[in-house]
């Protein structure tokens, strides 16, 4: 078993999940704890200046071994996996020389990871599958980055000879829930640029992603006796049917692709006299993003004009914004990057997000940070899996990275 499989099979058994409705940072106490673990691995490899801060970042630097001036490069990833599904005890199943059929995730519930459904699963017949019992996420997103930079930082450390810069590396909290970078300290983590390891299929490397908003709105109704409803009832629910159905039914996320924005409607609860819905707003030109903000906005006035006014309110806020404006004046980094995987046998993937890393914050804190595959599939739920393979070519690339700089 290679040395990043069997860190990641130690990383996946604590509990990460994060919380949204959390006010702490980390939003919970089990990233604190792999955290602490994490710092006690770096300074075992011998990383001296491993630390973690009370709210859970870490951050640790390999020196210099090389005379010449050249760019400190940051690794990050993040702590948290999502909180779609449960990650604790989780159970890791191999399948080994993959046959290319159905993989009985858990036989008692009948789940099945089934090439029907995830036809992905046919590009790697022939190779090992580490996928969920069936019954949680496996947390590849991202403990499998998390595990990828720190075999590479061994690698480092048990090969002096091997040349490279000023390497930083940053584990961040709450990814997940939209925070990773709200306290990342870009000053004190002093790399010229950073990638995040938190992609998805190997050769992904992206550098562009999403405008994201998200859209909180209420809906106040009237409640009376049915029997004597009539010019007096409003009911919110009913008033929240005329938004959704306001909104165009081929923009959501199950009708877009590549560039293609969309609204997403993420929550709805109500009755008559109250109904709350969340949505998410995604676009990647901006131009797109402040007209599907204006587009909604107008929607709710309509609604207002009909119902009167106060009757539905909306409060939208930017979340992230796409990094390609950040990246393009350093493209290097991405043709560095691109160049790499060719040389280690990775044909490269370049694609947008279709979403947002730490990466598109932290581009716009100063730090120009595109973002490398992690291997993993089918992120947030119990048909994650991810190929070995994947893993450890995760690793070739970030030390390719690292010998290219140090080789310029």
């Amino acid at each position: 078993m290679s040395k990043v499989v069997e860190k990641f099979l130690k990383y996946v058994s604590y509990d990460t999940k994060s919380d949204e409705e959390s006010t702490t940072v980390p939003s919970t106490t089990g990233q604190m704890i792999l955290g602490e673990e994490l710092v006690k691995d770096l300074k075992e490899m011998g990383i001296q200046d491993a630390s973690i801060d009370e709210n859970g970042y870490i951050m640790a630097t390999i020196p210099s071994n090389v005379e010449k001036d050249i760019p400190t490069i940051g690794f990050i990833a993040h702590m948290d996996t999502s909180p779609d599904m449960s990650g604790n005890n989780v159970n890791p199943k191999f399948a080994y020389n993959y046959d290319g059929k159905d993989i009985v995730l858990n036989e008692e519930n009948k789940i099945i990871l089934s090439p029907k459904d995830f036809p992905e699963l046919k590009n790697y017949i022939g190779k090992t599958l580490i996928t969920t019992d069936g019954t949680t996420l496996l947390g590849a997103d991202d403990k499998a980055g998390i595990s990828e930079i720190m075999a590479t930082v061994e690698y480092i450390m048990e090969n002096p000879k091997f040349l490279h810069g000023k390497i930083r590396i940053g584990f961040t909290p709450d990814e997940e829930v939209g925070r990773g970078a709200d306290i990342f300290d870009v000053k004190k983590f002093a790399a010229d640029f950073a990638y995040t390891i938190d992609g998805g299929t190997i050769g992904e490397l992206e550098y562009e992603n999403f405008n994201a908003a998200s859209a909180k709105i209420s809906i106040h109704g009237r409640n009376v006796h049915p029997g004597s409803a009539k010019g007096k009832m409003i009911h919110s629910t009913l008033i929240a049917n005329e938004l959704v159905n306001s909104l165009p039914p081929n923009e959501t996320p199950a009708t877009t692709e590549g560039y293609e924005g969309f609204y997403h409607l993420i929550s709805l609860n109500g009755e008559v006299e109250e109904t709350k819905l969340q949505y998410i707003i995604r676009d990647f030109n901006s131009e797109s993003y402040e007209n599907r903000k204006t587009f909604i906005k107008n929607i709710v006035d309509t609604l207002n004009e009909k119902y009167g006014n106060g009757t539905v309110e909306i409060e939208i806020k930017d979340q992230y914004f796409n990094m390609k404006e950040k990246i393009e004046p350093v493209k290097h980094i991405v043709d560095t990057a691109f160049l790499a995987m060719k040389q280690v046998g990775v044909n490269p993937i370049m694609v947008p997000i279709r979403g947002g890393t730490d990466g598109a914050r932290l581009s716009f804190m100063g730090l120009p940070t595109p973002n490398i595959f992690t291997g993993g599939h089918n992120f947030h739920g119990k048909y994650e899996f991810i190929p070995t393979f994947a893993m450890e070519k995760a690793v070739d690339v970030i030390l390719k990275i690292v010998e290219l700089y140090a080789s310029k």
